[in-house]
């Protein structure tokens, strides 16, 4: 009941994050299933790339209960063999995770290289963890109309729109046809069509994507990105951080965009992953577009940095920050 709930205070947990898993599974998983398997640490090793397959591509969960599952039943199946003195002990490797446990039940998504204009990637939080999320736009012929596929929730939708205006808004200033917005449909779609999306976190990629659509310049490959957007142009600070940084990380994507003010939540990563991105911290959505979208030859070779995407009539704001 409500009453009783306004004298309670909600304490949320996130889920593990897949370096926390692997931690988890090296410390007490594994030891755990050796010894319930009848098999020593000196028969049976499963090394950390093993344990990262086993992670990712046949549990998708919060907690670890079946990634202990799936642990157990690589052991059982070493146990076998030992006992049938066919081998006198497996190191788990990648390879022997798919010989015992047969095809992957999940696939991760990777970072692809990005031709075409119109696609941006972002960066997600689900239940099970953080992901990564292709943000794909398109155009024909119409009279102005935008439609939005993914099953998209309602916060989500309104990021949409808030690109479309803010784009649109931008034709004159980045000497666009002032009639392309009435002449033309455009369609936002965001694969895995399946599941469920919302949030407003989404709202930088959906600018990126309709940017990069709109000017026919192709997003950079291998950068991910964050970050509730406004009309005005200003990024706002998201949550997850943490998890949506580690899944950029494990899709081998190099740069991530985040807010500025999410800058504190760098701390709470690992060094290594702190170490193998590059994080460039945006207040303006014009910062971010100078980062990820590729230069033209012919519009910008005689404008200086950072100056295609800004308002002739107003100062820049400040150079976004980069913290490596």
């Amino acid at each position: 009941p409500a009453p009783l709930r306004d004298r309670m205070e909600i304490i949320q947990l996130e889920g593990y994050t897949e370096y926390e898993k692997v931690k988890i599974a090296q410390g007490y998983l594994v030891p755990r299933q050796i010894r319930a398997n009848g098999v020593t640490d000196e028969e049976v090793t499963i090394n950390e790339d093993a344990l990262r397959k086993i992670i990712q591509d046949y549990t998708r969960e919060a907690g670890v209960r079946n990634l202990e599952r799936q642990i157990g039943t690589v052991c059982r199946k070493i146990a076998v063999k030992i006992a049938a003195n066919t081998v006198k002990g497996v190191e788990v490797t990648p390879e022997i995770v798919r010989e015992y446990l047969k095809k992957e039940k999940y696939e991760s998504e990777t970072s692809e290289s990005i031709e075409i204009p119109g696609i941006a990637t972002g960066l997600a939080v689900t239940a099970t963890g953080g992901d990564i999320l292709f943000i794909e736009a398109t155009r024909m012929k119409g009279s102005g109309h935008l439609r939005l596929t993914g099953q998209l929730g309602d916060v989500m939708k309104e990021s949409a729109e808030i690109a479309f205006s803010y784009i649109k808004a931008k034709t004159e200033e980045w000497d666009l046809p002032k009639d392309i917005a009435k002449k033309e449909d455009f369609h936002i779609h965001v694969p895995a069509g399946a599941i469920p999306k919302d949030g407003p976190s989404a709202g930088i990629a959906m600018v990126m994507a309709m940017t990069s659509l709109f000017t026919g310049r192709p997003v950079k490959s291998k950068i991910g990105m964050t970050g509730e957007v406004t009309l005005r142009g200003r990024v706002l600070p998201v949550g997850g951080i943490k998890m949506k940084v580690l899944a950029a990380h494990r899709a081998g994507i190099k740069t991530v965009i985040l807010p500025k003010k999410n800058e504190a939540d760098l701390d709470e990563l690992p060094e290594e992953v702190r170490n193998d991105i590059k994080f460039i911290l945006v207040e303006r959505i014009e910062e971010a577009l100078n980062a990820a979208i590729k230069p033209s030859e012919k519009t910008d070779k005689d404008k200086p940095r950072m100056e295609w995407f800004y308002d002739k009539n107003t100062p820049p704001p400040v150079t976004a920050s980069e913290k490596v």
